[in-house]
């Protein structure tokens, strides 16, 4: 098994078939997810029955998000998440998330237990488009200055609730534009990885994100502060068909570009549930 580096950020794992795994070969792709965040594996050939095998090496299934177009899951897999703009017969998506741009998120941080991994894979993709760009919240919060990192300590951002990545409202959530009252959890804005020990920024989504005790204007002048290191390691994952990307929600955000709403992209996504509730350091 050789691990290769993708840049800044991530790692591209060569010569395993994910279908037939030894247990020596798990123990290293564990090893290399914690030190490079992001696993990207080329050229698999997965059933949704291997995909669940995989995925339960890192924990607990957790089951599907609430999305705007609801739970997408394929029959008989309720545990497996659909993301694709493709519509069955009837005209109704057989997944979410549709052909737009997905802006810079983690995976489900507005519940108190986020999950801790997420992975996804590829069964069709647009000839352009539809790329998934990742980025380390670690080497973000090494880039800020330390005076700024002390405050940010000891303070909770509130992660949002009502809307989805696509910016949908979610299914049965009233809209709502004011972060002080929409529904949400809040959660340090700075962790520590439960495996490595390292410091991470833990920031959901930016829209209707709220800093816990501040006034609304004082909370989005420094959520901008913030967010303006976010993009200081970033991955852009080009799809092939095949491709499978292991991403850790602690430690990382993600987000989608558009493609042409005309053409077919269908993956099948799983997602590992939270041991525990994101941590404040404890440095």
């Amino acid at each position: 098994m050789e691990v290769k580096p993708t840049g800044t950020v991530g790692a591209e794992v060569k010569g395993v078939d994910l279908a037939r795994l030894s247990a020596a070969q798990i123990d290293s792709i564990k090893q290399a997810w914690y030190r490079n965040d992001v696993l990207v594996f080329r050229k698999q050939k997965l059933t949704d029955d291997d995909l669940l095998a995989f995925s339960r090496h890192f924990g607990r299934l957790d089951p599907p998000p609430n999305q705007g177009a609801g739970k997408k899951s394929p029959p008989g897999y309720p545990d497996v998440y659909v993301v694709s703009n493709v519509l069955d017969a009837q005209g109704e998506p057989i997944g979410a998330l549709g052909d737009g741009e997905a802006a810079w998120h983690t995976d489900m941080s507005y519940i108190a237990w986020p999950p801790d991994a997420s992975m996804l894979y590829s069964l069709e993709i647009p000839r352009e488009g539809g790329d998934t760009w990742f980025t380390s919240m670690r080497a973000a919060l090494k880039k800020m200055p330390p005076k700024l990192v002390e405050r940010l300590r000891k303070l909770d951002i509130k992660h949002d609730a009502t809307y989805d990545s696509g910016g949908y409202a979610r299914k049965g959530v009233k809209a709502t534009d004011d972060p002080r009252t929409s529904p949400g959890t809040p959660h340090p804005i700075v962790i520590q990885h439960p495996e490595s020990g390292e410091e991470a920024l833990y920031l959901g989504r930016r829209r209707n994100a709220y800093i816990v005790g501040l006034k609304l204007k004082e909370s989005e002048r420094l959520l901008d502060e913030i967010w303006s290191y976010a993009e200081t390691a970033v991955y852009k994952h080009r799809w092939a068909l095949g491709d499978l990307v292991l991403w850790d929600n602690r430690t990382t955000m993600h987000r989608r570009d558009a493609f042409d709403p005309k053409a077919r992209r269908v993956m099948h996504r799983t997602q590992i549930k939270g041991s525990h509730a994101p941590r404040r350091t404890s440095v």
